[in-house]
């Protein structure tokens, strides 16, 4: 297949527009590990159900269903620059939403603005990760997306830390005043609470806006991706090309583990009965365990091994990491469930980049068919939390995880082949 990159030639030519883009990765990379501590402050803020506070996560990750097909219909109009400003400042609207309406505990209106923020970065996701997978040969994908994933990551490490530090200190305290206080005071108390959030998601909704601008200003060049990721093909429809819904598949179950790792990694530690002041920085943990994956994959592709065999040994590592979640018991099991980060991190910078291979002016297309596979965040971590209340919660972690792993592993293995002969057949 053709693996010709923009103009310049290589990456080394880019490397300004990556440090652009590894920028992008780091905001959104804050936004969405914030997820995970919301889910506590949810609880709490709104005095909500255990399975009402997850629409915090599935909101966010549904909107990337909702989303990801407009938004390749936006980026062929607008091109990619544009769309990610257009991006950035929809995120900008999430943001003043949700702050707003939680100061005003109006949780219906708080969830709208987790969505519209996941709107936001749906198209931003759809513009940056074909942009950056193409951005240089596409065998160096995964390189250059490791990069952006530890990027990504430091923001996600930042942000528990950042919301502990600024919103949910003292939960632990106020949970037990909370529960033994008339309701005159307890609204008084949670108005309070809830009231911490405004200031820090105003200054995120400003900044967002701010790089909107600076977005559209910078010096991003333009990429076409039918001009630097064609497969000589003469295929005429996206259905023609098995390996990218095989992908899409691949990319929602992949996110649902990602996120059962990192944002309902808190809800997992309470299972145990570990105390609520700890569990809110457990995803902090999971993402340390990304950020070493990362470092491994940026050194190891593709000098030592191709970005589809890592793809499979880190499936292989997920299952063996489960099951050692299920034999154990307190801390140590959530050390196992932290440690999936390290076999996670690579996973994403692999499959999308081989997902969107050869399919030249579908790639657009084929960017938002994956990035609705985002959607699996929302479905399974649902699935997770609804069965726990029926049945032992390490069981349905083990049942839930270990399929989702070994679909991956198919794919890393010969799921991103799919029609690869049939069309190599057709050009001959």
């Amino acid at each position: 297949m053709s693996t010709s990159a923009i103009p310049a030639g290589s990456t080394r030519g880019n490397t300004g527009s990556i440090a652009i883009v590894g920028a992008l990765f780091f905001i959104f990379g804050f936004v969405t590990w914030l997820n995970g501590p919301l889910i506590s402050f949810a609880r709490l803020a709104f005095d909500v159900s255990e399975t009402l506070a997850f629409l915090i996560p599935s909101a966010f990750y549904i909107s990337y269903f909702c989303l990801a097909l407009p938004s390749s219909l936006i980026l062929r109009r607008t091109g990619m620059k544009k769309g990610m400003a257009l991006g950035l400042f929809l995120m900008a609207i999430g943001a003043l939403v949700f702050g707003q309406f939680t100061t005003q505990r109006v949780y219906p209106g708080a969830v709208a603005g987790v969505f519209v923020i996941g709107a936001g970065l749906a198209i931003l996701q759809t513009a940056s990760n074909p942009y950056i997978s193409i951005l240089g040969p596409i065998e160096g994908a995964a390189q250059r997306i490791a990069v952006m994933g530890i990027c990504n990551k430091l923001a996600g490490m930042l942000a528990p830390l950042a919301i502990g530090a600024l919103v949910m200190h003292g939960m632990g305290d106020l949970s037990a005043q909370v529960a033994t206080a008339d309701a005159a005071t307890k609204a008084q108390l949670l108005d309070a609470f809830a009231a911490r959030i405004h200031g820090p998601y105003m200054i995120m909704a400003c900044l967002l806006a701010l790089l909107a601008v600076g977005i559209l200003f910078s010096p991003l060049p333009e990429i076409r991706a039918e001009e630097v990721n064609s497969s000589g093909s003469s295929r005429t429809s996206l259905f023609q090309y098995p390996h990218v819904w095989l992908g899409a598949l691949c990319i929602f179950v992949y996110v649902g583990v990602e996120v059962m790792a990192g944002d309902a990694i808190g809800t997992y530690g309470a299972g145990f009965g570990l105390p609520l002041d700890e569990t809110k920085f457990f995803t902090s943990f999971t993402l340390f365990g990304m950020l070493l994956g990362y470092v491994v994959g940026l050194i190891a592709i593709p000098r030592f091994i191709s970005q589809q065999r890592y793809l499979a040994l880190s499936a292989i590592l997920g299952v063996l990491l489960v099951i050692g979640a299920y034999l154990t018991r307190g801390y140590a099991s959530v050390g196992f469930v932290a440690a999936l980060g390290f076999a996670n991190a690579m996973m994403w910078p692999a499959i999308f980049p081989l997902g969107i291979q050869g399919l030249g002016r579908f790639t657009e297309y084929g960017s938002a068919l994956l990035i609705m596979g985002i959607a699996g965040g929302a479905v399974i971590p649902q699935l997770f939390v609804h069965l726990k209340q029926t049945h032992d919660f390490q069981l349905v972690f083990l049942l839930l995880m270990v399929p989702c792993y070994l679909y991956i592993l198919y794919f890393g293995v010969r799921g991103h082949d799919a029609g690869r002969e049939k069309m190599s057949a057709s050009r001959h």
